[in-house]
């Protein structure tokens, strides 16, 4: 049995091991369900509830082969819960009345998040997970549970998608 030093250096140990993974992982997921949904602020909310979740079960989450992958997928899973809220929330303020919002501060940002917009989920999920996430389409097909098959066809269509899409942003407004 542990003496209480031996708990307390435990704990010590397991805390500052949690706040060097959130120091080196949390900005790359903000950036890939920002990616995926278009809004920063769920993006951040989604991360912060995934990594204080992730802290809750570190113990757990410390002894998967990826924690990375659990916290992302958490994040998603708790974006696209948020993001379906809002969306049914902004159609409500639009049916009864206006409601600010801001856009993302560049305009090369507005252009790629709408053009992700326009992307059918699994293919912007694909799509973000690879080029944002930096994810591999093994590890995509491992996170999101479907064929390595799929993955590389939705990415493929999904690089075509935004090129088109871009493309006539590009001749629509240059």
């Amino acid at each position: 049995m542990a003496t209480p030093r031996e708990v307390v250096m435990g704990a010590q140990s397991a805390e500052a091991e949690f706040d060097a993974f959130y120091r080196d992982t949390a900005r790359r997921v903000i950036h890939l369900v920002y990616g995926f949904t278009g809004d920063l602020t769920v993006a951040q909310d989604s991360t912060q509830e995934a990594y204080a979740r992730a802290w809750q079960q570190w113990a757990t989450v410390r002894t998967h082969e990826d924690p990375l992958a659990w916290v992302r997928t958490v994040a998603r899973r708790v974006a696209i819960s948020s993001w379906r809220k809002k969306t049914s929330r902004d159609r409500a303020h639009e049916r009864h009345g206006a409601h600010d919002t801001t856009g993302p501060p560049t305009e090369d940002r507005v252009a790629v998040i709408a053009a992700l917009r326009t992307l059918p989920d699994a293919v912007r999920e694909a799509v973000t997970l690879h080029y944002i996430g930096d994810l591999s389409v093994a590890q995509i097909a491992h996170e999101t549970n479907t064929p390595t098959g799929t993955v590389k066809a939705r990415l493929f269509r999904g690089r075509a998608q935004l090129a088109q899409a871009l493309q006539h942003k590009e001749t629509t407004h240059g």
